[in-house]
């Protein structure tokens, strides 16, 4: 099972690094945007701090990443309307359609294999990758001495069509 495991992860490492690859986008950036979707779909408005604790950069780091995910087109800073002096971080409706084109295909195809298993069987599943996820979180943490940054909390891990399989999607969403 770990062996099957591993294989999972490097066949999906691959599969964004080719993502990465041809968007000319660093790994890192990759990461962020994740997390960024991630943040909005769990409601959570992403800051550059925020963002920098996720994939632990210093502030200087995620604003070079920030300037060239702007750059790009990616994402945009905006001045919270509350607290000028906050700014969150939106991903740009282009990224995610850009997201959605790669890995929507990779996405689908995984929601039509689901459907093979029951409810039962489907929610074992899931709380066995929780446990993974735990594990790798509680390890990572355990060498660096710290929380493992760009881990959420496990009731932050937002599961599209967790309840069971959908239709598969034909228009992206964020």
């Amino acid at each position: 099972m770990v062996h099957l495991l591993r294989t999972v992860t490097m066949e999906l490492d691959l599969f964004a690094a080719e993502f990465a690859e041809t968007n000319r986008l660093h790994p890192t950036d990759l990461r962020a945007l994740i997390h960024l979707l991630d943040a909005a779909r769990a409601g959570t408005q992403a800051t550059p701090g925020w963002l920098a604790e996720q994939l632990g950069l210093t502030s200087a780091s995620i604003t070079g990443l920030l300037d060239r995910l702007e750059r790009a087109g990616h994402v945009r800073r905006v001045r919270d309307v509350r607290d000028r002096r906050r700014v969150h971080v939106v991903v740009e409706e282009r990224a995610i359609n850009l997201g959605w084109s790669f890995f929507g295909p990779l996405i689908d195809r995984i929601i039509a294999t689901m459907r093979a298993y029951d409810e039962v069987e489907l929610e074992t599943v899931r709380r066995f990758l929780h446990g993974i996820v735990d594990v790798v979180v509680a390890q990572r943490g355990a060498r660096t001495g710290s929380v493992a940054p760009g881990a959420p909390p496990r009731h932050a891990v937002h599961e599209p069509g967790a309840e069971q399989p959908r239709e598969p999607r034909t228009r992206p969403h964020p």
